[in-house]
């Protein structure tokens, strides 16, 4: 069994193979490095094994997007730590190194995220991941050096190695055994949010979620869905709504449900005055998928659920009420972050 495996899920994205895959395969000796395909209809096979000989191929026999594309893939992979990392990432020199050592040091620690900054503006955070991340009462996601879309410079302020409550799936390493024991990402979901959605099951059942300041990565971003597509704004809310189901505490789960449902009609609304009609009926169609799937994602639910999920109970409330878009301002230098 190798140490670690080097995981790149693509689907017609030959562009980014041919600017990324060098710097990976340059940096990353001490993995194996996979490219899981799929089921491109561009040259992306034949050009890694064309250029790139030692990478090892496995091949999807659909588009499964990333949940499934990932859990499918993963079944060939044998390796003690899975390092899954997008196909539009440039890793940097000894980025593995960190990442290992904790895992070898901290047998608790099941799930790990370098420092993910912007390949288009190397000085900041970026927006899928930054220095971690966190999530409110009400499901809403958010990162220590980005909110919403208030993104931070890097200024060495997160250069540390805390716990978080979720990592980005940019950039996620996990061990085997804890990915395969947990079911792998939710298949349901097929791409945004699945890592939160997993890394809340994996905090279930008790395991620890961190961030490595000394592994960096760069990551373009939107490389498949760009930031204002609706298509990426139905996927969030609706799967943000069926990992609230699947992972609430009992207490209060159907509050915090029809909460953020009016907080997700605000959003419409927001969007539909901002002439983003797209936007609003994306969260529509979002909604009535969910009622669609609440009873089974009801059915999902495991016996324990940790009871304090959330760092802050509304980060809506603070970013766009109280004017609060910097990580530090609303922890108060971290005072609610544990190490």
């Amino acid at each position: 069994m190798d140490k670690i495996a080097v995981v790149i899920l693509n689907w017609n994205g030959v562009k980014l193979l041919e600017q990324f895959l060098p710097s990976v395969l340059q940096y990353s000796e001490e993995a194996t490095i996979y490219v899981a395909d799929n089921a491109s209809t561009d040259t992306s096979v034949n050009f890694v094994r064309e250029n790139f000989p030692s990478i090892k191929i496995i091949q999807n026999t659909g588009n499964y997007g990333f949940a499934k594309g990932y859990n499918e893939a993963l079944q060939s992979v044998d390796a003690e730590i899975y390092a899954l990392i997008n196909s539009d990432i440039e890793v940097t020199e000894n980025w593995l190194k960190p990442i290992i050592e904790t895992f070898d040091k901290e047998k608790e620690t099941a799930i790990i995220q370098p420092k993910i900054l912007d390949f288009k503006n190397k000085e900041y955070f970026e927006y899928a991941g930054a220095a971690g991340g966190f999530i409110d009462k009400y499901g809403f996601p958010f990162c220590r050096g980005r909110i919403f879309d208030t993104i931070e410079k890097d200024n060495g302020q997160y250069n540390d190695n805390c716990k978080l409550f979720w990592a980005s799936g940019a950039c996620f390493f996990i061990r085997k055994e804890v990915y395969h024991t947990l079911g792998g990402f939710d298949e349901i979901f097929f791409a945004h949010q699945e890592e939160i959605d997993l890394c809340w099951r994996a905090a279930n059942e008790g395991h620890t979620i961190k961030y490595n300041s000394k592994s960096v990565v760069y990551h373009v971003g939107g490389a498949t869905l760009q930031q204002g597509n609706p298509k990426k704004t139905y996927l969030n809310f609706r799967n943000s709504l069926l990992m609230l189901v699947k992972n609430l505490p009992k207490k209060g789960l159907f509050f915090v449900i029809f909460f953020r449902m009016i907080l997700d009609g605000v959003a419409g609304i927001r969007f539909l005055t901002q002439g983003k009609f797209g936007h609003t009926f994306a969260i529509l169609k979002a909604h009535f998928s969910f009622y669609c799937l609440s009873l089974k994602y009801l059915s999902k639910r495991k016996d324990f659920q940790i009871q304090q999920y959330y760092t802050v109970k509304s980060i809506v409330f603070l970013y766009y009420i109280k004017k609060l878009g910097v990580f530090k301002e609303i922890f108060n230098s971290n005072q609610n972050i544990k190490n």
